[in-house]
């Protein structure tokens, strides 16, 4: 099944002096208004590609919020990220059949600043090196724009890879493969490859498709190197990503402007 990158959430601690340096990074960012019920407000990067980056802030505090927790415990960064199901009922009952304890569907909303009212349904998976899911109720265009909003000055095109740590990547990729429906390994049509060690490198790691975007599940081979700290810190997510760009160039954005998310082109 494709499930393409919906996007990638970036937890921080104020929303408008973080606009302000997304901005000044050259990025096109735009409100994106509270989700009732909770304490949150949110702004988005949108690109090309149909993926976005979610910014998001706490108006208050949310203990029972994991994504509020993980702000709390290791700073501003990314916490998650999610894809997107042509049906988030259909998808959730396929990856159940398959033996993924997938929670949901579950309604969320949002309220845009021009009062425009957004409804979608996500799913939860059973462990952090998963997706969620985010399927649409109202027209996506609504809640991820289109046109000129996904143009940035700076040249970002889209999401080129999302890296994952994990602590068990044959276990991850079972998981990966029970929310995709993937053929057996190796198969032509699979989208998640074969785990290969990294020359000169503790990490191993796998290559998963997500529309335009790759995941790239990585684990530690050893319990000394820097993604095994990682791992004991933060435990396994979503922790870094590329940009591709127009410009072609590689290029490191300073994590104090894009809020300890480690970013480049």
């Amino acid at each position: 099944m494709a499930l393409p990158l919906d996007h990638v959430v970036i937890a921080v601690n104020d929303l408008e002096a973080t606009i302000a340096d997304y901005q000044a990074l050259g990025f096109n960012v735009l409100r994106g208004g509270d989700h009732p019920g909770r304490p949150t407000h949110n702004a988005l990067v949108v690109f090309a590609d149909g993926s976005y980056f979610e910014l998001i802030a706490w108006r208050e505090p949310a203990p029972a919020d994991r994504w509020w927790q993980l702000l709390q415990q290791h700073g501003e960064g990314i916490v998650d990220f999610a894809l997107l199901p042509p049906g988030t009922a259909t998808t959730v009952a396929a990856a159940q059949a398959r033996g993924l304890a997938l929670s949901g569907p579950h309604d969320g909303g949002r309220v845009r600043p021009d009062g425009e009212q957004l409804r979608w349904q996500t799913a939860r998976p059973p462990s952090h090196d998963l997706p969620f899911l985010c399927g649409d109720l109202t027209p996506r265009a609504l809640r991820v724009p289109e046109g000129d909003a996904r143009v940035h000055p700076n040249g970002a095109l889209g999401v080129a890879s999302l890296s994952i740590a994990v602590h068990d990547l044959p276990a991850s990729l079972a998981r990966y493969r029970a929310l995709l429906g993937e053929p057996p390994q190796g198969a032509p049509e699979s989208r998640a490859s074969a785990a290969v060690d990294l020359p000169h490198s503790d990490v191993q790691v796998s290559l998963v498709r997500a529309g335009a975007s790759t995941l790239v599940l990585s684990a530690p081979r050893t319990e000394a190197g820097p993604l095994a700290r990682h791992l004991a810190k933060r435990g396994e997510g979503p922790y870094a990503l590329v940009l591709a760009g127009a410009q072609g160039a590689t290029q490191v954005l300073d994590p104090a402007l894009t809020h300890g998310a480690p970013i480049r082109f």
